[in-house]
């Protein structure tokens, strides 16, 4: 029993020696459309890119999510459209940069989980966007 114990407390310990690194935190990049839009301006693209740039070993470290979300105005049917519309519109994005589309998972809110209140303009803005995710791979 005391031996298992030792055992145990030591190949946690190894464990820790050769991971030896916090767990890393998900990196997010958010795109903003206006309202009824799946436009992406120049500037948000340029960013994006930046950003992409900063990530060394993008594809072999990260999983791609991105996280389409819309604000409640013109109804359920539309916003589900548009949130694909915008999610696509990222992807193209990424898929123009190399990165496959297989490696990329989507996920189309619509209206429905808002991050930020509906009820203020400021809020209704927020929910425009495609959030882009990367979370790191786990061996």
């Amino acid at each position: 029993m005391i031996a298992r114990a030792c055992f145990i407390a030591l190949f946690s310990a190894v464990t820790v020696a050769v991971y030896g690194q916090e767990p890393v935190d998900e990196i997010r990049k958010s795109i903003y459309f206006g309202g009824g839009s799946y436009y992406i301006d120049e500037q948000q693209i340029r960013e994006v890119n930046e950003w992409l740039d900063s990530i060394p070993n993008l594809l072999e470290k990260y999983e791609i999510h991105l996280i389409s979300h819309t604000d409640p105005i013109g109804g359920r049917e539309f916003n589900e459209m548009l949130s694909r519309m915008r999610s696509a519109a990222v992807q193209s994005i990424l898929t123009q940069r190399m990165i496959p589309e297989n490696r990329i998972t989507v996920k189309d809110w619509g209206l429905d989980n808002p991050v930020y209140s509906n009820d203020t303009h400021e809020g209704r803005q927020m929910n425009r966007r495609v959030d882009i995710i990367l979370y790191p791979v786990i061996f």
